[in-house]
């Protein structure tokens, strides 16, 4: 045992279910650090992808099988009348009330974007957010309960 001597144990698993509210977080964590890649991207002018799979039927054989495919990223941000630029952060569809009234954040330069994103994404993390991802999480349910 001595080569394990260096480590700290612990007692923890890993939970069967993860609560709603975490799940939820974590995926708008996720979104938030696909942005902050794609800002970043495109200050260096390279292109960001990500890859998800897809399942196609392939015509020849007609058996079902897993492509990888980019997935397309839309931007959140864009200019304002004054030329500065404002991001929305989203879940699903929805746009997050980040105070009463207000949706976007409002930045002078790429850099600062970067910056503000990153902030958000620390303030999701913490569950600064939590009533307001929940109650977007709610609006999302609502178009497929029709």
């Amino acid at each position: 045992m001595s080569t394990l001597d260096g480590l700290k144990l612990s007692t923890a698993k890993k939970p069967a279910h993860i609560p709603a509210v975490v799940f939820r977080r974590n995926k708008l964590s996720n979104k938030l650090w696909e942005q902050i890649q794609l800002a970043k991207s495109q200050i260096d002018g390279t292109q960001f992808v990500v890859k998800k799979f897809r399942s196609v039927v392939d015509k020849e054989t007609g058996l079902r099988k897993q492509v990888e495919v980019p997935k397309r990223l839309r931007e959140w941000w864009f200019k304002n009348e004054q030329g500065k630029m404002c991001v929305n952060i989203k879940y699903g569809t929805q746009m997050i009330e980040l105070a009463k009234g207000k949706y976007s954040i409002e930045v002078d330069s790429a850099s600062a974007l970067i910056k503000a994103l990153e902030t958000v994404k620390q303030a999701v993390e913490c569950g600064e957010l939590d009533t307001q991802i929940n109650n977007a999480s709610v609006n999302v349910r609502k178009v497929f309960d029709k």
